[in-house]
């Protein structure tokens, strides 16, 4: 799959690195040129500019990007970079910052596919170490992971069948089930599937295509 990420500073380096890691296309867009730089040095393809502008993020291969990454630390250029990726088809992510709160989520959630914010995770992570767990356990879990939530397009073959009988791939974990525009929650036995429903699945980033292609075929 290919990947643009705009921002190269510590969430897009990790974010950048890890997927170049499972073998991923990667380009990376960034105006800083020192961090421009760092990023070449470490084997990405980099176009440098501001990912407020289209023109660098067609440079970038946005037309046949599968995802694109807005992962600033400045809200108002991820905002801006993800639409500009909406009209182009990417699936899109947003990064919001430490002034998260609850309406900004809201705010922008609606118009892009994801929103993250890391120093909410950040926080989990030191809640989990000061209370005694071992956060690194789950840092090195979740590196060879996904977590995705995946739609039912009409015609799937699936439509019609249980949750729980849905054949998911080896070491894959489907663990929700939504209505559209409802919150998704542990599927019961007898939950049908129907067109537009949404599915959350964990798994190896190979075992989510896999189980993507078959919920489309």
């Amino acid at each position: 799959m290919k990947f643009v990420i705009v921002g190269f500073g510590r969430v897009g380096t990790r974010t950048a690195n890890l997927l170049a890691t499972e073998g991923h296309d990667v380009v990376v867009v960034e105006q800083d040129p020192e961090r421009a730089q760092r990023a070449r040095d470490e084997g990405h393809e980099v176009v440098e500019g501001d990912g407020e502008d289209e023109r660098v993020l067609q440079r970038a291969g946005l037309e046949d990007a599968d995802a694109f990454g807005a992962l600033t630390s400045d809200l108002n250029v991820n905002f801006t970079a993800c639409m500009i990726a909406n009209g182009h088809g990417a699936r899109t992510v947003l990064r919001i910052d430490e002034d998260y709160r609850e309406d900004i989520y809201h705010k922008y959630a609606a118009d892009v596919d994801e929103v993250i914010y890391p120093e909410r995770m950040g926080a989990a992570g030191a809640k989990t170490a000061l209370l005694g767990g071992d956060f690194n356990v789950l840092a090195d879990l979740t590196e060879s992971l996904v977590a995705t939530t995946i739609d039912i397009p009409e015609g799937s073959s699936v439509v019609g069948r249980r949750v729980v009988e849905l054949d998911v791939p080896d070491g894959a974990r489907l663990y929700a089930h939504g209505r559209q525009r409802e919150p998704m929650t542990i599927p019961l036995p007898q939950t049908e599937i129907e067109a537009g429903d949404r599915v959350a699945l964990v798994a190896e980033h190979h075992a989510v295509e896999t189980f993507r292609e078959m919920l489309h075929a």
